[in-house]
């Protein structure tokens, strides 16, 4: 059998386990050891277990990802969100559909201090779906607002799939965070055109007009505006290159933990609880990684790359003909993957192609992340959707998908418009960096 029979027969035993709901990280260590086994020997196989998880652990990039989650649970415990929609709340009142604007900006707010999409949806459904109800919205557009908005995070720095890529890839971590950050804004602006259309045209689905004066506006920003200025600090140190990525992570968890105590948001159990979870999430993604690294030796060993260049020649595939069936691919996986698992398995396969059609893999970095996202948040299987279902299980389930289909159409214009316009992506990075 020859070494890319070898790796398609591999890939394929890979989504055959992940349908049957085999944890990504036994997958991906499974058939990255035993497809090295099957190339390369007992011996190669067992030399490349073994560095793999020093390579990952060694990873400088990789230690910002624990202190970013600690900021992020940190934020969680201290109920920055509640006061987050509090003030967007307040900040956006006046014209129909103001509640769900305010919804997504203060997803889109918490998004920039949490970095995780399922954590931003469950919170926010816990936060604003009562109020957002209580103002007479229909089910299907309150969880439709939260869906959304929640899957900014993973582009909206910090974010911790952009870290991720960044590994995998072997990409500029600080690059890769000032690509994502006009994306982010962009793709929250059109989720808030989407839902004020909706209110538009459905105005039975919006009643509520809340009305505040300029004085309550300012007013509002007094509880949250410590949370902002250490988002602007941490962040904006990198993007001035003040602060390496993990010296901005390190002073954002610091500053979490202490905006946390002395305002008095937080207590001993709330930090332990939040230190714990962090724990345990950066132990889960980190043994992720290193299967990863192993299914992507085994994958650059069985030249997958290298067969589908030669198919894309051979069918006189153009370089957007090969980059408009990554996209469709990426939404067929988004129907029984998630986020993480989508990239570590694609990106080592589909990065050295693009690069040979002539597309900047920082660009085509933030083309997968927004296919990601859309995976997150369509039916039938988006995790934001069971999350937001979890968390408020007196929902149908049929008026959360209704609710979410208009939002999809935001991430592809988001797409069609960073196809025409690739500076949308590319020119912070190389405005700051070069």
């Amino acid at each position: 059998m020859s070494a890319p029979l070898i790796g398609l027969t591999g890939i394929l035993v890979l989504f055959v386990l992940l349908i049957l709901r085999v944890p990504v990280w036994i997958s991906l260590l499974v058939v990255g050891f035993f497809g090295n086994v099957t190339l390369l020997g007992w011996q190669g196989a067992f030399a490349l277990a073994g560095t793999a998880p020093y390579d990952v652990a060694s990873n400088y990039s990789l230690s910002v990802l624990p202190l970013f989650i600690v900021m992020g649970e940190v934020a969680s415990e201290s109920r920055l969100s509640g006061e987050l929609f509090k003030a967007a709340r307040v900040l956006v009142s006046g014209f129909r559909g103001g509640l769900a604007v305010a919804t997504l900006a203060a997803s889109a707010l918490f998004g920039a201090v949490s970095g995780s999409s399922l954590a931003n949806a469950a919170t926010m459904t816990r936060m604003a779906l009562p109020e957002l109800r209580k103002a007479g919205y229909d089910d299907g557009l309150a969880t439709g607002c939260i869906a959304a908005g929640g899957s900014t995070d993973i582009l909206i720095p910090p974010s911790i799939i952009l870290v991720i890529y960044a590994a995998v890839a072997e990409l500029s971590v600080a690059k890769l965070l000032a690509a994502g950050l006009i994306p982010g804004l962009l793709l929250t602006g059109l989720y808030m055109l989407v839902a004020l259309a909706v209110a538009s045209f459905r105005p039975q689905y919006a009643p509520d007009r809340e009305h505040h004066t300029w004085r309550e506006r300012v007013a509002a920003l007094r509880e949250p505006w410590q949370f902002i200025a250490l988002f602007i600090v941490t962040i904006g140190g990198i993007y001035a290159g003040v602060f390496s990525p993990t010296e901005a992570a390190s002073i954002g968890a610091f500053g979490a933990i202490l905006l946390g105590i002395l305002g008095r948001r937080m207590g001993s159990r709330d930090l332990l609880r939040a230190i714990e979870n962090s724990v345990v999430v950066s132990g889960a993604l980190f043994v992720i990684v290193i299967g990863a690294n192993l299914l992507s030796s085994f994958i650059v060993q069985a030249h997958l790359p290298e067969l589908l260049l030669d198919g894309a020649r051979t069918m006189n595939l153009s370089g957007l003909a090969v980059m408009s069936l990554i996209i469709i691919g990426y939404i067929i996986l988004g129907c029984f993957l998630e986020a993480i698992g989508m990239i570590l398995i694609t990106v080592p396969v589909f990065q050295p192609l693009i690069k040979t059609f002539g597309y900047d893999p920082i660009w085509f970095a933030i083309i997968v992340v927004i296919m990601v996202e859309v995976g997150l948040i369509h039916p039938p299987v988006g995790m934001n959707l069971f999350v937001i279902q979890a968390q408020a299980p007196d929902v149908k389930i049929a008026a959360i998908y209704r609710g979410i289909v208009p939002f999809l159409l935001a991430p592809l214009v988001l797409i069609v418009l960073m196809f025409l316009f690739p500076q949308i992506a590319l020119w912070l990075p190389r405005a700051l960096y070069g």
